[in-house]
């Protein structure tokens, strides 16, 4: 008898020494701290009339980001996502491609998403989320290969709205917090306007249309 219980007793207290499940139930808050990398799918126009042929291209950048999920059910979740990044537009052929750097700005695009997640009671929880984001360009300045070109020049560009896809994964590592990977493209565009000195309004339409890859970690609340 003693010799029966005894894988009994082992066998439960390995039950009780595995982490349990930070499982997502409804009304649960999940809070996520990422690290992502962000990199336009730029498609420039012209920069016109100046310089017809002549478009840019947008550099990657590293930031973090925060989000904040409400499970709205066990399954559906409603995700606010808010990060800012810095970005060049630099020429890419002819005149302005010799330039080089044109253009610096911030981009902040918070978005919303609802969410979809497939496995809510496991450790391993992947999730799709579809929804809109509303992005805010600030901060733009002109770079000292334009302005040493074409004079002093003030920057504008245009804010976007648009949709946005998303899919990840949340993986456990203990009862209140997890690992999160995370995807998502976003459809954005901006209307460039650069009023220089030297040769006068110049406009770029520039979709951004970025891939955001984070990792990082969340809690549950």
């Amino acid at each position: 008898m003693k010799a029966l219980s005894l894988p009994i007793i082992l066998a439960t207290l390995a039950a009780g020494a595995v982490p349990t499940a930070a499982s997502a139930e409804a009304g649960d808050v999940l809070l996520r701290v990422r690290g992502i990398y962000v990199t336009p799918t730029e498609d420039s126009g012209d920069i016109l009339p100046a310089f017809p042929g002549e478009t840019v291209s947008l550099t990657d950048a590293v930031a973090p980001e925060f989000d904040l999920t409400y499970m709205a059910t066990d399954n559906v979740g409603i995700e606010l996502i808010a990060a800012t990044t810095k970005h060049q537009a630099d020429g890419v052929t002819g005149v302005t491609g010799g330039l080089g750097d044109l253009v610096e700005t911030w981009v902040l695009p918070p978005t919303v998403t609802l969410q979809y997640h497939f496995a809510p009671n496991s450790k391993v929880r992947p999730y799709v989320g579809a929804g809109l984001n509303y992005t805010f360009f600030w901060d733009e300045e002109a770079q000292d290969p334009l302005t040493n070109a074409v004079g002093p020049t003030k920057v504008t560009l245009s804010d976007s709205f648009g949709w946005a896809l998303q899919a990840g994964v949340d993986i456990d590592l203990n009862e209140r917090f997890f690992l999160n990977l995370d995807a998502k493209y976003i459809d954005m565009n901006t209307d460039v306007e650069l009023d220089t000195t030297a040769a006068g309004m110049q406009t770029i339409d520039v979709d951004v249309n970025p891939f955001v890859f984070g990792v990082g970690f969340g809690i549950r609340l």
